[in-house]
């Protein structure tokens, strides 16, 4: 297909603003690192306790993790399950929607696999027109 058929194809897609509204409230929420890491690791093990988690995200503060799980979990992406037992147990977990999400952007993982080298190609392209010239 050529840029122009799926330019094409793309700009005849309906548009509604609340849509548009929801699509970069998302795309903000999972374009953040923490996010997309943490999508990653609960795909894999289908649950997990906060410090897995933790250790799992290398680099992330404690804060950061919690406010993303919080984040996820406000928008449906993840489900906190609290048990009443000492010391207490948190485990979270991915629903449906959050499943949903990971199987969406493995299409982007796909993309990039697919991709690899002519982006690299791309790069190296850009770098020696920018250091020669």
């Amino acid at each position: 297909m050529s840029a122009d058929d799926l330019r094409k194809d793309l700009n005849a897609l309906p548009c509604d603003p609340a849509v548009d509204r929801l699509v970069e409230e998302i795309i903000g929420r999972v374009a953040d690192k923490w996010t997309m890491l943490l999508i990653e690791i609960l795909t894999e093990r289908d649950c997990a306790r906060f410090g897995e988690l933790s250790r799992a995200c290398t680099g992330i503060s404690q804060k950061m993790l919690t406010q993303t799980l919080r984040a996820m979990e406000r928008d449906g992406l993840v489900n906190r399950t609290v048990y009443p037992v000492v010391p207490p147990k948190v485990e979270y977990r991915l629903t449906e929607l959050g499943l949903g999400l990971s199987k969406a952007f493995c299409g982007v993982w796909l993309w990039a696999e697919a991709n690899y080298d002519t982006i690299e190609r791309a790069r190296k392209d850009f770098a020696a027109r920018s250091n020669g010239g």
